[in-house]
């Protein structure tokens, strides 16, 4: 593409091009708020030199839980909202994040859409989809979904870790059948309710309610049955379907199976399940490592890993769910009073990169689109986003594969005040971070204030 006869109004100088399918050197030329061109000695009123980085599409972490709780809750909850969290996306190269949107108690899905659209519109400094989470079909009618689709959000969530997906299933299926109607694409959290619940009665009824025993409470067995479930019902209605946050082997086997049937699955990991492994939990602040699944066995991390290689695992988000370390890790907790959730958004893509390219395991191509360009073809972003190619959104991270410190809690943008990676050595940061055509990180510091981030339109999933 010819550059326009006015200059750029911004060129990315000398950096290598990442994309999912390609690498070069060149300059990117960036007119408001899109990509204009990519090629050769490209001017701009702004220049930025990128010699010696990579240039690579801004991050999309599609699974994120940014919504507080209603205000009439007293218990502790997590803390960061949509201001601290895309503040966070921000300082780790993500340019778009994908919400779980819990409707509130007496909220239907259009109400919680709504309601999660205006905060986010008034408080992000990146942009966002939302994923509707259907919880209480009792309250929440089916009847929303189509009309969810024709405004754009085409994302349904559901859980089988509750009851109702176990007693109801015909509720689910026929949510499943709705959404694969309009467009939309089901997310699965995949674990069985009725295990999880017999799981964790045995554990208290014989003495064994300590954190060190967690991973017993929500064992891999669960996962794989749910799983299977979830490719069985994805098989019937034809429902394009989303594993979120795949933790083990066994599940990750179940999916082989519902592919090989016809089931059209596609399969999330979660940071936590590639570094971490369920000996944590036996530490005395074994509490801060919780998340549901929870960690597994070094086998299942290197399961992943060969997953991430070969592309049975299509994408890498965080379920950011952030929390103080006070309200984290409390005395006395057992495996039933746990409060599920870590901070990850800063981390997600410089640990996948410091232990995933530069160790070999995946290369730059995988790692973009792991991060970035799945993502934008599952929730209907791409080509707009997930890319660097003219006509494309200008969101790109630029990228020093050399820049090498630990991990420290204290210099994020997320509230949360801790990390479960504090001082971790990595290698490879994001130095700057442009949304739309905005810089908005720079030299360590986030450069924009709320309420610049938009919800995007979203067209239907794409095959990958």
């Amino acid at each position: 593409m010819n550059a326009p006869p006015l200059p750029f109004d911004l060129v990315i100088r000398g950096g290598t091009v990442v994309t999912a399918d390609s690498m070069a050197r060149a300059d990117v030329g960036i007119v408001g708020e899109q990509i204009a061109a990519i090629g050769p000695d490209l001017r701009g009123r702004q220049e930025l030199d990128a010699t010696d980085k990579l240039v690579l599409p801004g991050g999309i972490d599609a699974h994120v839980h940014l919504t507080l709780p209603d205000a009439h809750e007293s218990e502790p909850h997590t803390c960061d909202d949509f201001y601290s969290g895309s503040r966070a996306a921000a300082h780790g190269g993500v340019t778009t994040i994908g919400n779980m949107t819990f409707p509130w108690l007496g909220q239907t899905l259009l109400d919680a859409i709504e309601r999660d659209a205006a905060d986010a519109t008034r408080n992000s400094v990146v942009d966002v989809i939302l994923h509707a989470v259907l919880t209480d079909p009792e309250t929440q009618p089916l009847a929303d979904i189509p009309q969810l689709a024709a405004r754009g959000h085409t994302s349904l969530k559901m859980f089988t870790s509750f009851a109702g997906f176990t007693t109801q299933p015909e509720i689910y299926l026929e949510a499943m059948r709705l959404a694969a109607e309009a467009g939309m694409i089901t997310l699965i959290h995949c674990e069985d309710a009725a295990m999880l619940t017999h799981a964790t009665a045995r554990l208290m009824a014989d003495g064994r309610g300590a954190i060190a025993n967690y991973a017993l409470s929500r064992p891999i067995a669960a996962e794989a049955v749910a799983t299977a479930r979830a490719a069985a019902f994805a098989e019937l209605t034809g429902a394009p379907t989303y594993i979120v946050h795949l933790s083990s082997g066994a599940a990750l086997e179940e999916v082989r199976r519902g592919r090989a049937a016809g089931a059209p699955l596609t399969v999330e990991t979660r940071p936590l399940y590639l570094y971490l492994t369920e000996e944590r939990f036996a530490a005395p602040d074994g509490a801060k490592y919780i998340g549901q699944p929870p960690l597994r066995t070094a086998a299942d991390v290197a399961a992943l890993w060969r997953g991430l290689a070969d592309g049975e695992i299509n994408t890498v988000c965080t379920d950011h769910y952030a929390w103080h370390y006070a309200d984290k890790v409390v005395p006395g907790m057992t495996v039933e009073t746990i409060r599920p959730g870590v901070a990850d958004l800063e981390t997600l893509m410089p640990m996948l990169y410091s232990e995933g390219v530069n160790k070999g395991r995946i290369s730059a191509n995988r790692f973009v689109a792991l991060t970035s360009t799945n993502a934008a073809k599952l929730f209907g972003l791409f080509p707009r986003k997930g890319t660097i190619a003219p006509g494309a959104d200008a969101d790109i991270a630029i990228w020093d594969p050399h820049l090498a410190k630990p991990v420290r809690a204290a210099e994020m943008c997320s509230n949360s005040d801790y990390s479960v990676y504090e001082g971790w050595a990595v290698t490879g940061w994001p130095v700057t971070t442009i949304s739309r055509g905005d810089i908005i990180f720079a030299d360590g510091q986030v450069t924009t204030d709320r309420g610049r981030g938009r919800l995007p339109h979203r067209a239907e999933t794409r095959p990958l």
